[in-house]
């Protein structure tokens, strides 16, 4: 089959205005896509430059392709299946900073430059104590940064039109706040000087971002991959598949609306100066639904999110979950709040991705405290009465995980006879291992009572023991699916 290289015309030129950090499936469908759609507008004109952070991995097959790639998203749109794709050309070179460290930092001498964008895992955004500026680079992705900053500071003599914007995308809270925290901790750490410090301080902008998108990267499995290279008629080794829907909420303490022209060119994000309601809102509603069905719902026979959607009992189930008990709870305008639920919900539906619920099982409880309990709270809060959606979810989490059996760390279900794997933190397998064959409200009780495990009391709710017994009493009599027929 033909190449992708060899079905295009050279590419635009454009100036370099973007350094990733990370060259991986989500930056690539996601960040560098948007600003490929900048540029077909004529809203932007900028390249990006992809920095390969790490040691391991190789960047050959961007250089066998030009460093153009195909994204496709595929997905419910306007009630149908579709597929989109589109060939990103907006990445004009790759460098990798251990094996060219000079060509990567020539890149901070370039007058053009603008923004930094960085996608180095959760674990990424780090301060480590022994890592050394003599390094070539230092070896955590804010000690690069921190020098990079350096360099170009004194390239540019302290030049503050020569800042640069910062646009973390690692999935922590106030992303942007750690990344500039860190790299004063270096400036202290290696005595730089504290007009460098100034420059970063105020030349600089560290944005902290909110980003929303199921990348599923390239395909794995050879048949669906095949079936896609034939589809676009050509061969792409770089494919990267993801799903349509998007969100980027980007909070900095400058107007960038017009020099970074997302909005304007019809994308999917929002300039903000708080992006913790956006954040909640993903969270409560995105996360919390999840965490709230796929226990009963995997109980009750299903194994994908897919299959939950198409089971009517799930479903409802889910739903009011959402409108009945979260969205009630949220601070964000009501028709913001609906018109994220009903795109969560088309997420769900997506027939393109196969999301298996005991992935999505993996830590539940810890889950359940970040992302359903402040819902939880607070409706009892402003209604004066247990959320009944909710509080189920906590007896068929209850029912999911009462298992004695403890192998290899993690705890053995059954579900119709046939194993599965419970996996979460060990004080967690323990008291389950320990308390599942106790009467309910005892179990119940310890359970809701462990301060260790929601940093509270629950028993302290009212109702919410009882409610909760005869929930998981109505499980282990009847089964997960005729006990949610009977209370639901």
């Amino acid at each position: 089959m033909e190449q992708l290289s060899n079905k295009l015309a050279p590419g635009k030129e454009r100036p370099i205005k973007v350094l990733q950090f990370g060259e991986g499936n989500f930056l690539r469908a996601f960040v560098d896509y948007m600003f490929d759609i900048c540029n077909e507008k004529g809203l932007f004109d900028g390249s990006i430059v992809l920095a390969k952070p790490i040691e391991f991995g190789s960047l050959e097959q961007f250089h066998k392709q030009d460093n153009r790639y195909t994204v496709s998203l595929r997905g419910i749109v306007g009630g149908e299946a579709k597929v989109l794709n589109r060939v990103v050309t907006s990445v004009a070179d790759t460098v990798a900073c251990f094996e060219e460290y000079d060509r990567y930092m020539e890149y901070s001498h370039l007058d053009t430059l603008r923004y930094i964008v960085s996608n180095t895992t959760e674990a990424g955004i780090v301060f480590d104590a022994t890592d050394r500026f003599e390094a070539t680079p230092p070896k955590t992705f804010p000690g690069k940064l921190t020098k990079f900053l350096y360099e170009r500071y004194n390239h540019f003599d302290g030049d503050m039109s020569k800042g640069l914007v910062m646009l973390p995308v690692e999935l922590i809270d106030d992303n942007g706040i750690a990344l500039e925290k860190c790299v004063n901790q270096f400036i202290t750490l290696w005595n730089l000087p504290d007009e460098f410090r100034t420059w970063v301080s105020e030349a600089c902008n560290f944005c902290s971002t909110l980003v929303d998108r199921i990348v599923t990267g390239y395909p794995r499995e050879e048949e669906e991959r095949e079936a896609i290279w034939k589809d676009l008629g050509y061969e792409d080794r770089l494919l990267v598949t993801g799903e349509p829907f998007a969100l980027w909420v980007i909070e900095s303490k400058k107007d960038l609306t017009d020099e970074l022209p997302f909005v304007k060119a019809g994308l999917p994000v929002i300039y903000t100066d708080n992006q913790k309601p956006y954040k909640q809102r993903k969270v409560r509603i995105l996360n919390g639904a999840h965490t709230s069905f796929v226990l009963a719902s995997f109980l009750a026979g299903n194994d994908i999110v897919l299959e939950s959607m198409e089971d009517e009992l799930v479903y409802n189930f889910m739903y009011k979950t959402i409108f009945d008990e979260v969205i009630p709870t949220l601070t964000l305008p009501k028709q913001d709040l609906v018109d994220f639920a009903n795109a969560v919900i088309t997420r769900f539906k997506n027939p393109y991705v196969k999301h298996a619920l005991l992935s999505i099982a993996l830590n539940s409880v810890s889950k359940w405290r970040a992302r359903c309990m402040p819902s939880f709270l607070g409706y009892v809060e402003k209604e004066n009465a247990l959320p009944k959606h909710l509080t189920f979810s906590l007896a068929a989490l209850m029912a999911f995980y009462s298992s004695d059996e403890l192998r290899d760390g993690a705890l053995v279900g059954k579900r119709n006879g046939e194993e599965y794997i419970i996996r979460d933190d060990a004080n967690v397998l323990e008291f389950f291992k320990d308390n599942c064959k106790k009467n309910t409200a005892d179990f119940v009780n310890g359970f809701l009572s462990n301060k260790d495990f929601w940093g509270q009391d629950l028993t302290e709710v009212k109702g919410a023991a009882e409610a909760v017994t005869a929930y998981l009493d109505d499980i282990k009599t009847l089964g997960m699916r005729k006990a949610m027929e009977k209370n639901f």
